[in-house]
């Protein structure tokens, strides 16, 4: 399968698997300044990447297991729902559950996106 995408800016990062059997891809921070959170920030960092997933298929956004260890560093809503017919540009909405700043750097990879397909089942109401 393949999954179009495209950059926003000049400056994003294209997601990639950082290993053949990695089940997701890293998503990286599109940022011109540093983005400093303090303990219980909460910030929607850019990526400056839009996608088109496929009908059947949603993306969602987890975080990365070393930012949460080591700095409290999480996705807030996870995982957070990309919806098949979402355009616009994916942001993740990180917390900082940790005791110190945390700094987000451009390019610094923030979360992982893992896609998956989707059952739409139609509701029917019983008694």
């Amino acid at each position: 399968m393949k999954l179009a995408f495209t950059r926003l800016s000049h400056t994003a990062t294209v997601p990639q698997r950082m290993t053949a059997h990695a089940s997701g891809f890293d998503l990286f921070a599109d940022t011109k300044e540093p983005i400093i959170l303090q303990p219980g920030d909460i910030f929607a960092v850019p990526t400056g990447i839009a996608m088109h997933i496929p009908l059947g298929f949603e993306g969602q956004v987890r975080p990365r297991s070393g930012l949460a260890l080591k700095h409290g560093i999480t996705v807030l809503n996870s995982p957070g729902t990309i919806d098949a017919d979402y355009r616009g540009e994916i942001k993740v909405i990180l917390i900082n559950m940790g005791r110190c700043a945390f700094t987000i750097e451009a390019k610094m990879r923030i979360a992982q996106l893992v896609f998956c397909p989707v059952a739409t089942p139609e509701l029917e109401e019983t008694d």
